[in-house]
């Protein structure tokens, strides 16, 4: 990891402060219809930066985007469908990046869902754990070539990658990551966001020497509507739920942040000119925290990478967490990634 460079502070209590400019500069966001995802957008496109909103539904990805155009008349703003549940999406959509696009300096995976009850996406993977990370990898490793080939040219560029206090009670159930027997909504989540951290360990470690720096974040107790699906009926037992919703209530009171507040982390992360060669951190309230325990492990970080990597190859959760533990502790630390198995056209965009 690099030195912060010695700079005046971009943001202070937890708040952005810096007025510097994004102009020219693309920036992807998932998630980018409502919550965190929407006040990144709005701040990022105020600065002058192309937004391109990454909605699952794009209706109310053009809702948002009339919102910020009202807020900013001159933004740049646009809205593209990715589905994180789905493969064929995910490829899609960075298909069109990469054809359309000449540069990205920045990529925030933002979208998450929350305690959702038990269901899979396309391809069979937990739902929590397709789309608050599997999905978010994918479209990392598609988008990597051109994120290089912008930072060789410009500043380095950026992944940022929203991951949540939740970690800190995450376990990754390596014998059943799908959480396949005895499922508890609350417990994935968790695991996802260790997950994250995960991703963002290892993908720093792999990117060093190259113009791309990788940090991730909690954003803060958010009132949005992420938890809507703890707060109704499926999945949780009466009393559960009534526990949660009234905790809840108190938070909203006392705990809770709005949006606006919790995307200060990401919008520093994005723009601070101290980060600028700082990789592979964890930040919370706008400054840099330091990870504890469980969270900071790069072998477990590793043995995750090489697993996501087989899963992407293979289309399918179906493979042996034991064998790809072992044979990617065993492996050098560089030039781990291995593409076989991917068809011919999604192994090319992996290769571009």
């Amino acid at each position: 990891m690099s030195v912060h460079a010695e700079r005046t502070p971009t943001a202070s209590r937890g708040w952005v402060q810096s007025y510097v400019r994004m102009d020219s500069k693309t920036v992807i966001i998932t998630g980018a219809n409502q919550g965190i995802g929407y006040e990144t957008a709005l701040d990022l496109a105020g600065r002058g930066a192309r937004v391109i909103m990454a909605c699952r539904r794009t209706d109310a990805g053009r809702e948002a985007r009339l919102k910020i155009i009202q807020e900013v008349p001159d933004a740049v703003v646009e809205v593209r469908r990715l589905d994180l549940a789905s493969f064929a999406s995910i490829y899609e959509f960075a298909r069109d990046i990469k054809f359309n696009e000449p540069r990205l300096d920045v990529l925030i995976n933002n979208a998450a869902v929350m305690g959702c009850p038990k269901s899979k996406t396309v391809e069979g993977f937990d739902m929590q754990m397709g789309v608050n990370y599997i999905g978010h990898f994918l479209l990392t490793e598609l988008l990597l070539d051109l994120l290089k080939r912008t930072g060789a040219i410009c500043a380095p560029t950026r992944v940022i990658i929203v991951s949540s206090m939740a970690h800190k009670f995450g376990r990754m159930k390596w014998d059943d990551i799908m959480h396949d027997n005895n499922y508890s909504p609350l417990k994935m989540y968790f695991q996802t966001k260790l997950a994250n951290i995960y991703h963002c360990l290892e993908l720093a470690n792999r990117l060093q020497g190259s113009l791309v720096t990788c940090n991730c974040l909690h954003p803060g107790m958010a009132l949005t509507s992420l938890a809507d699906h703890v707060k109704q009926e499926d999945g949780y037992s009466c009393c559960l739920r009534c526990f949660f919703t009234s905790c809840c209530c108190c938070m909203e009171r006392t705990v809770y942040i709005p949006p606006k507040a919790a995307a200060q982390t990401s919008i520093y992360c994005t723009i601070a000119h101290e980060l600028r060669l700082v990789s592979g951190s964890y930040f919370n309230k706008c400054a840099e925290e330091r990870l504890t325990g469980h969270a900071y492990n790069d072998e477990a970080a590793m043995r995750l990478y090489d697993m996501t990597m087989k899963w992407i190859e293979r289309g399918t959760p179906t493979i042996s967490p034991v064998h790809i533990g072992e044979s990617s502790l065993n492996t050098p630390a560089q030039g781990r990634r291995s593409i076989e198995g991917i068809p011919p056209e999604q192994m090319q965009m992996l290769r571009e």
